[in-house]
């Protein structure tokens, strides 16, 4: 004759829910954090391209003040820019640094022009350290020529900034930033 126990199913029942509820309780060791470097891996991109100019290529414009404006296809980096003469064009006249506008895309470039005359310019004529996008990758270099007529000439930053489509806002030169007197300086 075999021997057999029987447990109550209630007893069982709580023993076993005892035990799973203790077992929930247990969490896993804390892993220790990771130490990421601060590097920000941006996917490669294609190479920024012109894709609209004032002047456009082989427009006649007015002589005197003139917005150089060319804008991209691709957000740009504010400090990466090149423009050298084009070959068998005058060099234009201009200010050294050229202003990234809000939109990131657009450059302006304040110039003066004089009548009768082709002018070119080569935009990243050397592709390092040129207009590049926001993850450094070169523009395609562009070549763009154009002419200035005879008629009256420019003479206002106002008027050549309606020229080139402008805003109030988008001037190609800023304000230099207010000095601010440093505090607690003894006289």
């Amino acid at each position: 004759m075999s021997l057999r126990h029987r447990v109550p199913v209630t007893v069982l029942l709580a023993a076993l829910s005892a035990g799973s509820a203790s077992a929930q309780a247990q969490k896993p060791p804390a892993e220790a954090p990771n130490a990421v470097s601060p590097v920000l891996i941006l996917p490669p991109t294609s190479p920024p391209r012109l894709v609209s100019s004032y002047p456009a290529q082989d427009q006649v414009v007015a002589p005197g003040v003139l917005i150089l404006k060319v804008a991209f296809d691709q957000q740009m980096s504010p400090t990466a820019w090149n423009y050298a003469p084009a070959a068998a064009a005058e060099p234009l006249d201009c200010v050294k640094t050229p202003r990234r506008l809000a939109d990131q895309k657009t450059f302006v470039l304040l110039c003066r022009v004089q009548a009768g005359r082709t002018y070119g310019v080569t935009l990243n004529a050397e592709r390092a350290g040129g207009f590049s996008n926001l993850g450094d990758n070169p523009a395609q270099t562009a070549v763009l020529t154009f002419k200035v007529g005879a008629e009256a000439p420019v003479t206002t930053l106002r008027r050549a900034m309606t020229a080139a489509g402008l805003k109030d806002d988008e001037t190609p030169v800023q304000d230099a930033p207010p000095m601010t007197m440093a505090t607690g300086a003894s006289r």
